[in-house]
């Protein structure tokens, strides 16, 4: 069951007071690198039950007289149309997505950055767009041998052929719709151009994960591994720390292994390396706002197994791999847990047992009951598992009809008769939509419709996997859904 383990309001206050100590540390400017999602970091909420997907933006309105945000985009993830996993658009929605939302709170965008920039079509495309929707744009490239040719890196052949990105507040967020867009490049950039106009300037890495000051085993640390099992991380040691200060730090592979480059790059730039190891360059209070240990070590457990699902399911669709898959087995391995340790597996998978073999879902209610669902006539099961659920927060007797079968019929008509599609029954939308409708003459359904915010946090199995407009429902309603890696049908082609 969930419970809270972790402070959201200390981390937002001490965030904010160790990154305006930063900018002073480099005489009132400094290029913040975000790391993980910005704006709605549902990870860490889930793996740190406290902790607010957008805790991080709220840290930024602290800071808002203060701060701008750049956002970086990679040409080449334009061009293959990129998809973040989790909202299900490309990364070059995301970035408008991105703007208005950060707009709509008061920060001010400054700018986005096109990286790796090399003459792409749609590239080209996308920034012309932004420009005639007001955005100013700038172009990066890549530069051969970028990081480990220093000093070719640290020239005019280098950093120097960048677009110097113009910005006017002490603190310069660069952030980006997912990783490998080029985000620490590019503050590396800036702080050469920055220099060679005789600006003091600074970087720093606002990161979560993997947390510094916990256990390089514990749970927390290893769901993020499992989180980024396709980009092949790994949490370690960080030696340049243990060395610097004999203190034991944990941090990931990759900036592990670029630090000396980049501490290179730093005395190149700067005249010496205002960092000793990869730890000094992050700000990261998480390890600070843990008040539960066990409780987030148990959202952590359940964190790496959704991960397993979620990889299976990847795979079986042709957009994953089985080195992902083997990643996240060792790491449930290492923490001594199994896919049938999550409580809706079993109950999911038992439901479609006794009825022989059709699609069921199981939903785990906050207090620890599982409530199931399976097709219908009228409902898929992703629409009757909710409607059970309501009716058992609601203590809503089983028997009751929450929407009338004259309420559903002629919408199935519509869907089969006018628009063409094949399966009569509802998805999840449409049901809670004549949900929502029944309540103008049924205050039982109104009862009903009053449950569904209690769905939050609550976790849920499907045997089968769903369709995005499912997906899209169970993640907008809170509810922490994984699906066995198998379709429905035996189709080649699948919505």
């Amino acid at each position: 069951m969930w419970q809270i383990g972790f402070d959201n309001e200390a981390y937002i206050e001490k965030q904010s007071e160790q990154i305006r100590e930063r900018i002073r540390t480099f005489g009132g400017k400094l290029y913040l690198e975000f790391g993980g999602k910005l704006f709605d970091d549902f990870h860490a909420s889930r793996v740190l039950p406290g902790f607010k997907p957008d805790s991080k933006v709220q840290m930024l309105k602290n800071l808002s007289d203060d701060a701008e945000i750049v956002i970086v985009i990679s040409a080449s993830d334009i061009a293959k149309n990129k998809m973040r996993g989790d909202l299900g658009i490309t990364y070059d929605s995301d970035v408008l997505r991105l703007i208005d939302a950060f707009r709509s709170i008061g920060l001010y965008v400054g700018s986005v950055v096109v990286s790796r920039y090399n003459d792409q079509p749609s590239a080209a495309a996308f920034k012309k767009k932004l420009e005639q929707l007001g955005m100013r744009v700038y172009l990066h490239y890549d530069i051969e041998g970028y990081p480990l040719n220093v000093s070719h890196v640290v020239s005019e052949d280098g950093f120097g052929k960048n677009e110097y990105i113009e910005t006017t507040r002490p603190l310069v967020v660069i952030t980006a719709p997912g990783p490998g867009s080029g985000k620490m490049a590019t503050c590396l950039s800036q702080l050469y151009h920055e220099y060679m106009r005789g600006i003091s300037a600074g970087y720093a890495k606002f990161e979560t994960f993997p947390i510094w000051n916990i256990p390089l085993k514990h749970p927390v640390n290893l769901a993020y591994e499992a989180a980024t099992a396709d980009l092949d991380d790994v949490n370690m040691i960080d030696p340049y720390h243990l060395e610097a200060y004999g203190e034991t730090t944990v941090n990931y592979n990759r900036d592990v292994e670029v630090f000396p480059v980049l501490r290179a790059i730093f005395e190149k730039i700067l005249g010496k390396s205002p960092y000793k190891s990869p730890t000094d360059m992050g700000v990261n209070m998480a390890g600070s706002c843990i008040i539960d240990d066990e409780a987030t070590r148990r959202a952590s457990r359940e964190e790496i197994i959704r991960r397993y699902f979620s990889v299976m399911c990847d795979r079986r669709s042709g957009n994953g791999s089985d080195a992902a898959v083997t990643k996240v087995e060792l790491l449930m391995k290492q923490a001594g847990i199994s896919p049938e340790d999550r409580a809706v597996v079993g109950a999911a998978l038992l439901k479609s047992e006794t009825c022989g073999g059709e699609p069921a879902i199981a939903i785990e209610l906050p207090d620890g009951r599982i409530i199931t669902g399976r097709n219908t006539p009228l409902l898929g099961p992703s629409a009757s598992a909710l409607l059970n659920a309501v009716k058992v927060l609601g203590d809503i007797d089983d028997s009751v009809h929450l929407i009338p079968p004259e309420v559903i019929e002629p919408i199935q008509k519509l869907k089969t008769e006018i628009l063409g599609n094949h399966n009569p029954r509802l998805h999840s939308d449409e049901v809670l939509i004549a949900l929502t409708v029944s309540t103008a003459q049924n205050e039982t359904a109104a009862l009903a419709t009053r449950q569904l915010e209690r769905l939050r946090n609550c976790e849920a199995h499907s045997t089968v996997m769903l369709s995005q407009v499912d997906l899209d429902v169970y993640r907008k309603l809170g509810i922490n859904l994984t699906c066995e890696p198998r379709y429905q049908t035996k189709k080649l082609y699948h919505k």
